[in-house]
């Protein structure tokens, strides 16, 4: 459309220009990194303030 590729093909390009992935360092999608590791820090944090909560209440 309007003289440019298709976007797929755009994207092979791109991608193909790209280094090689070095083998466990490398998480495909930055932002996807971001919200897995902030949502093990919640539950962990939510966690240790709901146990804390219950240690005080003394409802263990």
């Amino acid at each position: 459309m309007f003289g440019r590729k298709p976007i797929e093909e755009r994207l092979a390009e791109r991608r193909a220009q790209l280094p090689p992935l070095k083998e466990g360092q490398h998480f495909e999608h930055g932002p996807a990194k971001f919200v897995f590791v902030f949502l093990i820090v919640f539950l962990v944090v939510a966690h240790l303030i709901g146990l804390v909560v219950l240690m005080v209440l003394d409802l263990h």
